[in-house]
């Protein structure tokens, strides 16, 4: 009887073992949900750094024309130099999990939010299949004119069965994926940007940038998108200039 129960126990052990070694860091469950301690330490934290470096922020050096959700990532480094934080979050990209963290209205009144990089990824599988379709050929696979300057993917001269899509951060529905006239992609958040407009109080006119509906009424900024703006009460792609 006691071999039986040291092999059951030995039988135990391995399996636990093997379950983590088959359930990588970054799908881990507690690396994926957005923790909003998490999020409200990391605001302290920013917050804490700015009063004591006379307003300076804990963010990675970007280039002047980074698209403005991914030009203020979080430093955790200067952070933790500091020992404003004891460890970064487990949701954090630099610790294993699916989100960056970045801060929006950096100039003004800084608060922090999340890039989820899932979104990033699946932009990153479909720009392969586009470079290497674009070494055969002249012109992006453009499909139909979606508005100035604003298409959409040509799929099937890509070799898929159906558009490309992400799924959204905030409604969890699927997002189509865009190309404008440089080949360049971008997530089409005009699904949620509507439901938005619907939902919260604003004061936003034709002509204003309004994406920032999304990221200031949930953890996340539309990552890879292009400048919305509102006319007839819906939101339509903002021209851009020349």
């Amino acid at each position: 009887m006691k071999v039986t129960y040291f092999h059951l126990s030995i039988a135990l052990i391995f399996t636990i073992l093997l379950s983590g070694c088959l359930y990588p860091e970054s799908e881990m469950p507690k690396n994926q949900v957005p923790n909003e301690a998490q999020l409200e330490m990391v605001q302290s934290a920013v917050d804490t750094y700015q009063k004591q470096t006379q307003g300076l922020l804990p963010i990675k050096t970007k280039e002047q024309d980074t698209p403005i959700f991914r030009k203020y990532l979080v430093n955790f480094k200067k952070l933790l130099e500091r020992n404003i934080i004891s460890e970064i979050p487990g949701t954090a990209y630099e610790n294993g999990g699916v989100y960056q963290y970045t801060i929006i209205h950096a100039e003004k009144n800084p608060k922090v939010k999340l890039i989820d990089l899932r979104v990033i990824d699946a932009i990153r599988e479909l720009n392969i299949k586009l470079n290497m379709y674009r070494n055969e050929h002249l012109y992006p696979p453009f499909g139909k004119r979606i508005s100035e300057g604003v298409f959409k993917i040509d799929y099937e001269e890509l070799g898929l069965d159906a558009e490309p899509y992400v799924i959204s951060p905030y409604s969890h529905k699927n997002l189509p994926i865009v190309m404008d006239t440089e080949g360049n992609l971008y997530v089409d958040y005009r699904i949620d940007l509507n439901a938005a407009l619907k939902e919260y109080d604003h004061d936003y006119k034709k002509g204003d940038d309004i994406r920032y509906l999304l990221a200031e009424h949930s953890p996340f900024v539309p990552a890879y998108s292009l400048p919305y703006t509102v006319k007839n009460g819906e939101p339509v792609f903002l021209p851009q200039e020349n």
